[in-house]
């Protein structure tokens, strides 16, 4: 199997509990859920930016893909992060790179392309209408930043993001968590707004809700079927991560299955145990603990 995988990286500076840790951050994390379920042939193509003076922060997950779309930059965006246990994080930006050159010749050599609006500016819409024409497979969006506007010292606060029905009209499978659901609309009636999320031709919905568990939503025979699943039970003590990990073990096995609950329980799983991971050295062993704990 060959994905694409789309998103910026990112060097995180993370606050919690009164100390300030420095992370490799962004789509670093989808690749680690993807790493802990790939087999031997399947390859992972990503298109990020990478900074000189620190790839080393990523090797752990950047030497298992295929880096002939890599855009060597002067310095990758570091964000600034306050994490707290009873609300949703804060966000502020030390700087936004331009959006990521997606340069195929061909798209259908992928199984599969995953998309993470990592800062919001990963790609602009007509790139994503550009790969949507060309390509015949399923595009999975994370809309993560996008759902956050910015303001002049670099702050992400949550805002409705500006045509996002045109955004949606171009993807197959749509994720968000509780927070950006909510900005995906003008349009308060949650049941409104995933019917016109679903009149846009989306064919899957997640809404994922941190230690809570995750919902998906589909259609069958017109109807928009949901399915709810309980978090895993666990220590958790990582914030950080948890989305991605849930959205790349989600493709990865939707598409190696066409399992719509298959997939579902198994990016449950992972993004449960990855947030009882607190180190990134942590996250080497997902694969190995996601099994233990299946087991």
């Amino acid at each position: 199997m060959k994905l694409f995988v789309i998103g910026q990286s990112l060097e995180d500076h993370i606050s919690s509990h009164g100390r300030e840790e420095i992370k490799p951050g962004g789509i670093f994390y989808s690749v680690q859920g993807l790493k802990s379920v790939i087999t031997r042939d399947d390859k992972i193509f990503l298109c990020t930016s990478v900074e000189k003076d620190n790839t080393q922060l990523f090797d752990t997950a950047y030497k298992f893909v295929e880096k002939s779309y890599f855009e060597f930059v002067p310095e990758i965006p570091k964000v600034y992060l306050n994490i707290s246990a009873d609300r949703e994080r804060e966000e502020k930006y030390s700087r936004i790179n331009k959006s990521l050159t997606v340069n195929i010749s061909d798209f259908n050599a992928f199984d599969g392309i995953l998309i993470n609006m990592i800062t919001g500016f990963d790609i602009t819409i007509d790139k994503l209408k550009k790969i949507r024409r060309f390509y015949k497979g399923l595009i999975y969006f994370d809309v993560h930043t996008l759902a956050r506007g910015i303001d002049k010292d670099g702050k992400r606060e949550f805002r409705t993001i500006p045509d996002f029905t045109e955004w949606a009209s171009n993807i197959d499978i749509l994720q968000v968590n509780e927070s950006e659901f909510r900005c995906l609309l003008e349009e308060s009636n949650e049941q409104k707004i995933i019917e016109k999320i679903f009149n846009t031709g989306v064919k899957i919905l997640i809404v994922t809700k941190s230690v809570k568990g995750a919902k998906l939503y589909y259609k069958m025979n017109e109807e928009i079927i949901s399915i709810f699943i309980s978090g895993v039970k666990t220590i958790a003590g990582n914030k950080v991560g948890c989305g991605d990990i849930f959205g790349a073990v989600y493709f990865y096995h939707y598409i190696s299955s066409d399992n719509i609950i298959y997939a579902f329980r198994k990016a449950n799983l992972s993004a449960g145990i990855a947030a009882a991971h607190n180190s990134i050295e942590d996250f080497e062993n997902l694969s190995r603990d996601v099994l233990r704990k299946h087991g």
